[in-house]
């Protein structure tokens, strides 16, 4: 067995047992629940590497308060994020059927009522269409798991006419403009999100992979189209390679200029490996081969340049190395250069090294890490398609 085999054991032994005082509702959280920690085991079971039994144990324990299916739900939360954890378990019969029909109609209802706010001219939150809250994560969902489902063709539209321009007082605006800050504070001017976890790479992202499967609704590559577009109008370069902002508002919006001077940390959630990943999903999606190429040299230059790496402080899959790696080994996989695979096990190394977090959780805690150092020592695809969570794969 080695090193890196061991760690992922290591990290599976501090997730064994759920505990009994922790507050049910907290369970169908796939981000910080039971839910999450479900993955780890499943990926195992699937692998031959454990038994089922943990993963009824931590189902339980997920299910232990009625699950949510109003409109709150979400792929981090409620009826989507149990339905996610068993049909990577591949499991069926009627929980599971109960759980996809309750997120087509959830489905159904965001999407109606997203397309209502388009057509009033307002503005969106981000948690309308985003992956972490909103109809992108739902999507990745359905895409995923039930990609005949009619739910999917609903998101899809909806993600098209997301991307057409509002007139806001005179003003055109890109149609994902948030109506509020990136911490979500109301706010007259709002913001442009690039991130993948709450911006419109995740958009993005859905709607390549939709392609790649050959799923497709009216307008669907001009909405890609759009999209990468936009990133090509804020593609920066400095001394690092090309970078992205995080955020823009409406002064920056205006100017034309990002007031940041450079990258922020090489995150999933937010930084240049996160945008890398759409872009080149949307590159073979549209048999593009010298904007994949440029997505995948900006990754590399971002990885290769110590002053950015060195911001990553965290260990989770959010904003930490788990996510950095599972999102450089997935980008290597599809890549036409050899170099990022080699920076996949540089970065294997590193997940080594850490300790695990105390959190346990999925997202952010030591289930997340597991999963991704799982990676490394199999050095294949999960088995399980777990990362499909963070719309990658």
């Amino acid at each position: 067995m080695n090193a890196t085999t061991v760690l992922a054991t290591r990290y599976g032994r501090r997730l064994h047992t759920p505990d009994p005082d922790s507050d049910p509702a907290l369970g169908q959280s796939l981000s910080h629940g039971p839910a999450g920690i479900a993955l780890w085991h499943v990926e195992n079971a699937r692998c031959g590497a454990g038994s089922w039994e943990p993963v009824k144990t931590w189902l339980a324990a997920a299910a232990r308060a009625d699950v949510t299916a109003t409109d709150s739900a979400c792929l981090s939360y409620g009826a989507p994020a149990l339905a996610y954890v068993l049909h990577a378990a591949g499991a069926d019969g009627t929980a599971r059927d109960r759980l996809d029909a309750a997120t087509a109609a959830l489905a159904h209802r965001r999407v109606a009522v997203g397309q209502a706010r388009i057509r009033s001219g307002a503005l969106p939150a981000f948690a309308e269409y985003d992956l972490l809250h909103g109809l992108t994560g739902i999507g990745a969902h359905l895409l995923h798991h039930t990609p005949g489902d009619d739910a999917l063709a609903a998101v899809l539209g909806y993600l098209v006419a997301l991307t057409r321009p509002v007139t806001v007082h005179g003003e055109q605006m890109p149609g994902w403009w948030c109506i509020h800050d990136p911490a979500r504070r109301y706010t007259p001017g709002g913001h442009a999100n690039f991130g993948m976890a709450h911006g419109i790479t995740g958009p993005l992202a859905l709607l390549a992979q939709a392609a790649r499967r050959g799923v497709f609704v009216e307008g669907h590559m001009d909405a890609i189209a759009t999209l990468t577009a936009w990133f090509d109008r804020w593609r920066q370069e400095g001394e690092g390679g090309p970078w992205w902002p995080e955020t823009i508002t409406r002064t920056e919006m205006a100017t034309g200029r990002p007031h940041s001077t450079g990258p922020g940390r090489p995150s999933w959630c937010y930084g240049i490996p996160g945008i890398s990943r759409a872009l080149q999903l949307a590159a073979l999606a549209t048999a593009d081969t010298g904007r994949q190429e440029a997505a995948e040299n900006a990754l590399a230059a971002c990885l290769a340049d110590p002053r950015q790496i060195d911001r990553i402080t965290g260990t989770g899959l959010c904003h930490g190395t788990a996510g950095l790696f599972q999102t450089v080994w997935r980008t290597a996989q599809d890549a036409r250069t050899l170099g990022l695979s080699v920076a996949a096990d540089e970065l294997t190394t590193v997940l080594e090294s850490q300790a695990a977090e105390p959190d346990p959780g999925l997202l952010e805690g030591a289930a997340g890490q597991a999963l991704a150092l799982a990676t490394a020592a199999r050095g294949r695809p999960p088995a399980s398609g777990w990362d499909a969570y963070l719309l990658i794969n």
